[in-house]
């Protein structure tokens, strides 16, 4: 079965390097899944340090936590550095690591969890306490790492939050910008927020003009009739 990670081990120094390049899943259907239970007999399978290098759109939101908790658990140091995209459930499991890294080209993406749900609204709202619940799981990993308010971080997943490697690094997600020299300033960060541009075109669109008041125009021509006449 074709596994979208990879181990390398360093047998100089007893340290390895774990590759995650793919979808988060709970179960495999492809054979192109990350899943909690292979990753956990991988994880095990060796000792020492660990790197993990992460380029993931994210997934299921449960094998992720499973995955951030092996991670937490595990007794080397933990090391993480995204080169591509930590989107959605991979920027939980990202959470796990001692020192943070990002590539200045990579990106770090949060927001709410969603589903799926059938039946009435009794059934709706039961979805909806669920995805409350797992909405305030999730804050705390974030929490624990870039020691943000829930409050902050509650709206930064409402706007579904996309973060460059200065504005992670700014905000505290990740601890560092690899490949760069001294320090960045605020003004290199950025933060693309969907909800803030969707207003923002929002606010350009042409308003719809009122009628304008006054005169109308049959009777400025019956006006000037008259003073013709």
């Amino acid at each position: 079965m074709k596994k979208f990670w990879n181990w390398v081990r360093d047998e100089t120094t007893e340290e390895r390097t774990l590759y995650l390049n793919g979808v988060i899943s709970d179960e495999t259907w492809w054979g192109d899944e990350i899943t909690p239970k292979m990753f956990k007999d991988d994880l095990l399978s060796g000792a020492g340090n660990v790197t993990v290098w992460i380029n993931s759109p994210g997934g299921d939101v449960f094998a992720a936590a499973q995955i951030y908790n092996m991670l937490m658990d595990y007794t080397g140091k933990i090391t993480v550095k995204i080169d591509g995209l930590a989107a959605s459930a991979a920027s939980v499991i990202a959470m796990a690591g001692g020192d943070v890294y990002m590539s200045p080209v990579s990106m770090l993406m949060i927001h709410n969890p969603s589903t799926i749900a059938i039946g009435d609204s009794e059934e709706m709202l039961r979805a909806k306490a669920l995805l409350d619940e797992v909405k305030e799981s999730i804050i705390n990993a974030y929490e624990l790492k870039s020691g943000l308010t829930r409050a902050k971080l509650s709206h930064l997943m409402d706007a579904e939050t996309w973060m460059n490697a200065n504005k992670a690094v700014e905000l505290g997600f990740a601890d560092k910008i690899m490949f760069a020299e001294g320090e960045k300033t605020a003004a290199d960060s950025l933060i693309f927020s969907r909800v803030a541009v969707t207003n923002s075109l929002i606010s350009k669109l042409p308003k719809q003009q009122k009628p304008k008041t006054g005169t109308p125009i049959e009777s400025l021509d019956k006006r000037l009739s008259l003073i013709s006449h």
